[in-house]
């Protein structure tokens, strides 16, 4: 960082009347104004190209905008074709693609710096930064009645701006972490992403992130691990492999905070890696000898530990999960996180098995469910493969069928339906075993997934699963804290706490708890049947609102788990609900990226790349596309988009849309019954919420207060 003096010198010549244009208006293109002013830059002597420093001061548009509170827009650049480090100025007339958190920006400071002058590149935005502190320099600059005047106010107020002194460089904090997610589709990517971008940012960082996502998990390699000094886990379930860290200070966080803000993420981390260093110099220091000394070093804190963060145990095991009864986590969030582990394992199970009952019709005809098993049972693909349609097919309870199908046909839908339908036999038990996994560890699986089947045999469905995932799960982990003779020890996990815990959870749903289960599974199912349309339009919207109130949060995730539990039903009335519950997930990206077509000066220009990717994420039911959008502007996107979400679950519950698919968006169509009542529900909820997105911008536009104290740290975070 250059000296006061080095600076004064240059701050002198930083500007004049040749880089200061009043009342500016060369239309509203960040572009064109760009391209005015590095023309007249480069005709002073300035610059020697202006092509090159234009790409580059929209690159880092893109990357972030400039915009701040107050009406102030500082658009930046280092690049070889400036001569000499120069501060342009203008005053706006009109507006412009240049926002600000409270409208279009009517004062345009560019700053631009050889690309070797990086220190004077950052003392030029500390020293402009608290300048623009000053509501005074403000108001002069606005009232300027000449370039003149304009260029001495803007001289006298960046050359008196006290300096920074400089700072030694922090040591490097190594940073591993680690996202995982129910669905492990979106959110466990975009964390990913988010904290990369923030930790490049950071010049005392290096990051690396290991993915645990339905692709599978892209593992941090073990050089990358040996070196870290903390583990962030941004996770809603349990994840895997924590062996590797061993005795590493971790950080756990939900996957949303890293998401929605990365940069406090990796701030903590640095925190308690911090800690863990200065934890890691006491115990090198001598001991306390005796009480008096014990009681000083508890209070200068060489005894105490930091109630912040945790380790990983050197013991833990490959998938293990820390149970609660240890005091670690709540009871509640211990539990929640088990039943997203659940539904994390259960989707696959649920998607594959939709789509195989979906194709099966697809192939075999709509006739297909009512003969698959006759078919697959009785029947071999040699036998039937020269038939010719209608083939007639005797089955044991429905007498004989007639199918319109060939042979091969019909024996391919009906395997294709078989499979599928197996698939979704098993779904409410492996949901158990997972919820159980993910309270107690392996050693639950066995009991939570014999606790499931015994559900559904006694007609508890998926509650019943959710009770006994939850029961299996408590139990295992008791036994797991029993003290046992060593010579039982080896059999414990494989022999008596599957026998215990499955006899445990077993007994209770067959003495206790299956038939008042099963009466209020067969309660709701006949009350998702009786709905009209009044009703139908009634519920489905609430739960089309929930799943856009927090894009993934755990509102999205009740109104989703309760959607994929009810496909494992054998009731069609209970299809609809996955039907409505997913478009109205696919409404939130849609209808930013229908806004932005809509209005496109109301966003800013990262907004409006991210509106052109959140076609293909609301097409693929990826709500998370426009988190972007909601966390910039939350007060005016999420109730627009919640109504119209409430809009979409609405009307496709009310048409009777219905699918056993709970994934994919407008690619697994063939898989929805009543398709065109489904898009219609899905094109009319991205018109409400986009209007209303639209509307909400034009008529209340968000107030921030223009004295804003942190200025010159948001302003030098754009260097």
């Amino acid at each position: 960082m250059s000296s006061s003096a080095d600076f004064s010198a240059i701050a002198s010549d930083l500007a004049d009347e040749s880089t200061v244009f009043l009342d500016l208006d060369v239309g509203p293109q960040k572009e064109k104004i760009l391209n005015y002013l590095i023309a007249k830059a480069v005709g002073t002597g300035r610059a020697t190209d202006s092509d090159g420093i234009v790409a580059a001061a929209l690159k880092r548009e893109e990357k972030a905008p400039t915009g701040l509170p107050g009406g102030i827009a500082i658009p930046h650049c280092r690049h070889e074709d400036w001569s000499t480090p120069t501060l342009m100025f203008a005053r706006l007339t009109s507006a412009t693609e240049f926002t600000t958190p409270d409208g279009p920006a009517d004062l345009l400071f560019f700053i631009g710096v050889p690309a070797s002058n990086s220190d004077v590149h950052v003392d030029i935005l500390a020293a402009l930064a608290k300048a623009l502190r000053d509501k005074g320099f403000r108001a002069a600059l606005r009232g300027a009645e000449s370039d003149e005047e304009a260029a001495r106010i803007i001289s006298e107020h960046i050359t008196k701006a006290p300096r920074r002194k400089a700072k030694k460089p922090p040591a490097k904090t190594n940073i591993v972490a680690i996202t995982a997610c129910p669905t492990g589709i979106a959110h466990t990517y975009l964390a990913a992403e988010a904290l990369t971008g923030a930790a490049e940012s950071m010049a005392d960082v290096t990051l690396t992130v290991e993915t645990q996502g339905s692709a599978g998990t892209q593992e941090a390699p073990a050089e990358a691990i040996d070196r870290a000094d903390v583990l962030v886990i941004a996770a809603d379930i349990g994840v895997t492999g924590l062996k590797r860290f061993s005795d590493k200070p971790q950080v756990k966080v939900p996957i949303r905070k890293a998401v929605n803000e990365p940069t406090a993420v990796i701030e903590q981390a640095k925190a308690v890696a911090e800690q863990s260093r200065v934890r890691a110099y006491d115990r090198k220091a001598p001991q306390p000898k005796d009480d008096h000394d014990k009681e000083t070093a508890s209070q200068t804190g060489n005894a105490g530990a930091d109630p912040t963060s945790e380790r990983v145990r050197a013991t833990t095991k490959v998938g293990a999960r820390k149970s609660s009864l240890s005091g670690d986590k709540a009871f509640g969030h211990w539990v929640r996180d088990a039943i997203m582990t659940g539904v994390s394992y259960m989707v696959p199970f649920v998607a594959a098995s939709g789509l195989l009952i979906a194709l099966g019709f697809l192939v075999g005809g709509h006739q297909v469910g009512l003969v698959a098993d006759a078919v697959t049972r009785d029947l071999r693909l040699p036998e039937v493969i020269g038939l010719d349609a209608p083939i007639a097919v005797p089955t044991e309870n429905l007498g004989t069928v007639l199918v319109d199908r060939s042979g091969l046909w019909l024996y391919l839908g009906s395997a294709l339906f078989a499979i599928g339908n197996h698939g979704m036999q098993v779904i409410v038990a492996v949901m158990s075993a997972y919820i159980a996994f993910g309270m107690a560890g392996r050693a639950g699986i066995a009991p939570g997934f014999i606790g499931g089947a015994i559900a559904v045999t006694v007609g508890a469905g998926f509650l019943g699963g959710l009770v006994t995932g939850i029961l299996a799960g408590l139990v295992v982990a008791l036994l797991l804290r029993m003290k046992v003779p060593d010579w039982l020890r080896p059999l414990m996990p494989v022999v008596v706490i599957p026998m215990l815990g499955a006899m445990a959870v077993g007994l209770t749903m067959y003495l206790l708890l299956g038939m008042p289960l099963a009466w209020l599974m067969t309660a709701l199912q006949q009350w998702l049947q009786s709905l009209d349309t009044t009703a139908a339009f009634l519920f489905g919207g609430l739960l089309g609102a929930m799943m856009c109130v927090d894009m993934g949060g755990m509102i999205n995730k009740a109104a989703y788990l309760f959607a994929v539990a009810n496909i494992a039903s054998e009731d069609p009335a209970s299809w609809k609900i996955m039907a409505a519950v997913m478009a109205a997930g696919m409404v939130p990206p849609l209808a930013t990226s229908l806004a932005v077509v809509l209005r496109p000066k109301l966003f800013s220009s990262a907004e409006r790349q991210n509106g052109k990717a959140g076609w293909v994420l609301g097409a693929a039911f990826i709500s998370e596309g426009v988190i972007p959008f909601a966390a910039a502007d939350p007060l005016r996107v999420i109730p627009s988009i919640v109504i119209g979400g409430a809009v979409t679950g609405g009307t496709s519950m009310a048409l009777g849309a219905a699918t056993r698919v709970p994934h994919g968006g407008i690619f697994v169509l063939f898989a929805i019954d009543n398709p065109v009542a489904w898009l219609a529900a899905i094109v009319l909820g991205s018109i409400v919420a986009a209007i209303l997105v639209v509307a909400a911008k034009s008529l209340c536009p968000r107030q921030v207060s223009t004295d804003n104290q942190n200025l010159e740290a948001d302003i030098s975070a754009d260097a």
